[in-house]
């Protein structure tokens, strides 16, 4: 049987007089919340889970507070991670509110951004969209969105309910706009800080002969020893001339518990027979070396110029002798010291046959870069190939803060941003998130437990 006629159970002026009312209602005792759409840049094609996304857009829009006696009491956890904050929220919004001021938009997304499926549900509330909270400087996420309640009164429903929890930041480019939000979680999350080069300076050497022919060219190892702990002290018996100046000088490198190289620092000259080498300190034992004479040979090479900002120990060039069938062309390495300036010059080897002096060149330092990072453009490394999301970049303290690291940047590498080009040489980076994240308590957890137990112990009922 037909309902009756007479009586028509909400007319559309009835429906739309309550949809005023509750407006109305929102207006007065509602409070105004931000609403921001979450566009999804990239999901897994099996899980369809959302791997990439962006909030760069927020709608101003009154919501009532159902949470009247503030967050769960419950929602404070402390785990061995640390204090987990799970408060919850429930929002009523207006149903027409959003079909006329956030709707609208929303459509315009779908259709224009189709290609990236950036918007998928455009009609009402989407879970996965973020509600920022101002009254608590939080940004909620939505979990449900409750559109059936009230139940059809006069036929009809007018609210959209939104059950949020606090966002759990994780691969989200926020951009918002809005200085309140930006600036609250801009430090947070694992952030590595890339400090790039600024002005650098290039440094320049002068190369002196050895005075008179028997300099040590060459220190070759016998022996690279055991158990060095450090780089032990280089010994050279003294030159038959008998000043100092013509004895001849040499450092160690330590590694690995063994030397791996000799370098000369002062090839000495005068010597009429190869002097002992001998080695001493370091902790380790058995490491022997023999010097090789030269006659027209490099004796040392005096750094004129430090020059500053290198990031690495630039290579260094020698001209060979005038003559290359009567001699062979030295080789050096340089040390970096303060300030990323070069602090010395070693030789590998002092070469022999040179009659003038030869030209010494060092690799120019880093350039200061070009272009200004954008916040949310992915950046590449040069050399490690490895790939993060700018945060935020400090062009004042030439610093960039990026997070989503794909692996390990290389000082020295240089810098380039996908969308922005710009391009800047890598000085050094902290990839240290402890001051980033105040609820951080991995390391005193640990150091904790190493003072109740003792890992080292084997397990007393047997193992498998």
């Amino acid at each position: 049987m037909a309902l009756n006629p007479f009586f028509l159970q909400g007319t559309a002026n009835e429906q739309f007089l309550l949809q005023d009312l509750i407006n109305e209602q929102l207006k007065i005792y509602g409070v105004d919340v931000y609403y921001l759409p979450r566009k999804i840049l990239g999901t897994e094609k099996l899980s369809r889970e959302v791997t990439m996304s962006k909030l760069d857009d927020n709608f101003i829009i009154e919501a009532y507070l159902n949470n009247y006696e503030g967050y769960n009491p419950q929602s404070d956890i402390m785990s061995k991670f640390g204090i987990q904050l799970q408060n919850e929220i429930s929002l009523v919004i207006s149903q027409e509110r959003f079909e006329l001021m956030i709707e609208p938009f929303l459509q315009d997304y779908k259709l224009g951004e189709l290609n990236k499926g950036e918007v998928i549900v455009s009609a009402r509330p989407r879970e996965g969209d973020v509600i920022y909270f101002p009254l608590g400087q939080r940004l909620f996420e939505i979990k449900n969105v409750e559109h059936e309640k009230p139940f059809f009164q006069l036929g009809k429903n007018y609210v959209f309910e939104l059950s949020c929890e606090l966002l759990r930041l994780e691969d989200e480019i926020i951009d918002t706009g809005i200085g309140e939000i930006d600036e609250a979680i801009e430090d947070e999350g694992y952030i590595t800080k890339l400090k790039l080069v600024t002005g650098a300076i290039n440094a320049t050497a002068t190369a002196f002969l050895a005075p008179q022919n028997g300099a040590v060219r060459k220190i070759g190892l016998i022996n690279d020893g055991y158990d060095y702990t450090s780089a032990p002290t280089v010994a050279i018996s003294t030159s038959p001339v008998g000043v100092v100046a013509a004895n001849a000088t040499a450092v160690a490198i330590a590694s690995d518990r063994s030397i791996y190289n000799v370098y000369v620092t002062n090839a000495g000259y005068g010597y009429t027979e190869a002097p002992t080498v001998t080695f001493s300190g370091g902790g380790g034992s058995g490491a022997a070396a023999t010097a090789i004479l030269g006659d027209g040979s490099i004796q040392y090479i005096s750094v004129a110029t430090t020059g500053a900002q290198y990031v690495t120990a630039p290579v260094i060039t020698i001209t060979g002798p005038s003559t290359t069938a009567a001699g062979s062309s030295a080789s050096a390495v340089s040390t970096l010291g303060i300030g990323g300036s070069v602090s010395e010059i070693r030789l590998e080897n002092a070469g022999f046959g040179y009659t003038s002096t030869p030209t010494v060149g060092i690799a120019s330092a880093p350039t200061a870069g070009i272009g200004t990072f954008q916040a949310g453009e992915t950046i590449t490394g040069s050399l490690s190939g490895v790939t993060a999301r700018v945060k935020k970049y400090d062009e004042s303290d030439n610093t960039l803060e990026v997070y989503i690291n794909s692996g390990t940047f290389t000082p020295g590498e240089v810098i380039t941003g996908a969308a922005s080009s710009a391009s800047h040489t890598l000085e050094t980076y902290d990839e240290d998130p402890g001051l980033q994240i105040p609820f951080s308590q991995n390391e005193e957890i640990e150091e904790f437990a190493d003072d109740i137990i003792d890992f080292s112990e084997n397990n007393p009922f047997g193992t498998y």
